[in-house]
């Protein structure tokens, strides 16, 4: 059987640096920083007081009230950066086939927030079971797809896809080999995250896993530098629309870029950490060339997983470096996590995003933040440091892994 070639029609970008795609490309290769104190709650007893929140953003400028009061946060996020998406990749909603349309998005928690509340308003009660009637709408992971179809009427496939930070990275496996073997003609796939609770800041400060530069918050999510702490959390939506190659031209879509492949591994090592040299990740980023039919020396840009935690910035680097040898040297190296702080499920659809547009503009958006060399870290690696790098680029990878051991790969091309 012969496989479909899948391209990239639409982008969407909700951020902690930019509340479009556009906004969002030029806030990376400026190196904006997304952190600021938190406004949401009363840090004043947690550990870390800060995190990359969105700024200016209010649900109800693009939903209706009494909908926007039916969803969590995040899936708020995940239908204003699928509009986005939707809006871009100039689909005629009623030419398309939509039994032929899916929604395959990516949390790695969902809808903490509702839990979060429900939760507290009962316990601060008589014991009366008072439950919200949208509480579990509200909070499941899958209701964000969900309320996309709803409001376009796609009838493909739709489900969510959960595996911690990796999450949106395997919903575009997942939408890519969909459309590969003949089963759609497009999907809107990517992820979203609402973790900036009370709860969400609570559980990850108990694992020692967040920053706690207070001070100096903006400079807080610093990958591969030795003074690193820990990273940032960040919230927000990557929408990306994936079509049947044939599809798109035969409508004259606008191509941003070919998606070529996707790996996943498991680190079958533990919980949070990632095996100290890179096991997992080396067998990631092999699966996926693999099957993008690609060589090790034809990648010229890596949008690493680069979450500035002690641990997890080398094992990665000392995966590239295995993986591609002498080639790593010649490789623009990132992290935009360094602007963005870590979207958790939302995290790999934000950095492909990030990957494409470097495609688009030959631009490598840097990896802020960065002052103490790390002597763990191979200085012969290009990790775009502090400033954007002009760079013609052919193909682009983007990495993305979850507590779990989980592992996702995606390849883009960009096709001339």
């Amino acid at each position: 059987m012969e496989l479909r070639r899948v391209v990239v029609t639409g982008l969407g970008a909700l951020t902690p640096i930019g509340n479009t795609k556009d906004e969002f490309w030029e806030a990376l290769i400026s190196g904006k920083s997304g952190a600021a104190p938190i406004t949401y709650f009363d840090t004043e007893k947690f550990k870390t007081k800060f995190a990359c929140e969105l700024k200016n953003f209010n649900a109800t400028d693009f939903l209706e009230r009494k909908e926007a009061r039916k969803m969590d946060r995040f899936t708020q996020y995940a239908m204003v950066a699928s509009d986005e998406a939707i809006a871009d990749s100039k689909l005629d909603l009623d030419a398309v086939n939509k039994l032929r349309v899916g929604v395959i998005w990516g949390a790695g928690i969902g809808g903490l927030e509702t839990f979060q509340d429900e939760v507290l308003n009962f316990a601060a009660g008589d014991g009366t079971p008072r439950f919200n009637p949208f509480f579990i709408p509200k909070m499941i992971a899958d209701i964000a797809p969900g309320n996309i179809s709803i409001k376009h009427g796609f009838m493909g496939p739709n489900y969510t896809t959960v595996s911690a930070c990796a999450s949106s990275a395997n919903a575009m496996i997942d939408a890519l080999n969909y459309i590969r073997l003949g089963h759609c003609d497009v999907i809107v796939t990517g992820g979203s995250e609402a973790a900036v609770t009370i709860a969400g800041m609570g559980g990850f400060n108990a694992m020692h896993a967040l920053s706690t530069r207070n001070e100096t918050p903006e400079t807080a999510s610093r990958p591969f530098d030795a003074t690193r702490d820990g990273f940032v959390l960040g919230e927000g939506a990557g929408a990306i629309i994936l079509e049947d190659y044939e599809h798109a031209k035969a409508r004259g879509a606008k191509i941003y870029a070919e998606v070529l492949g996707g790996g996943m591994s498991s680190d079958a090592y533990h919980m949070t950490a990632p095996h100290p040299e890179g096991i997992g990740v080396i067998a990631v980023m092999r699966n996926c060339l693999e099957n993008a039919g690609i060589k090790p020396e034809e990648v010229d840009h890596i949008n690493t997983h680069g979450t500035s935690t002690p641990l997890g910035d080398v094992a990665e680097l000392k995966a590239i470096s295995v993986v591609f040898g002498a080639h790593a040297k010649n490789i623009n190296i990132n992290s935009t996590k360094s602007m963005t702080g870590h979207l958790l499920g939302a995290a790999g659809a934000i950095e492909s995003i990030a990957s494409i547009l470097a495609m688009e503009h030959g631009i490598v958006p840097p990896t802020i933040n960065h002052e103490v060399v790390d002597e763990n870290i191979d200085p012969e690696l290009n990790l775009t440091l502090n400033k954007a790098q002009k760079r013609d680029v052919k193909v682009a990878m983007s990495n993305t892994f979850g507590f779990g051991g989980h592992n996702a790969c995606v390849l883009f091309k960009k096709i001339d």
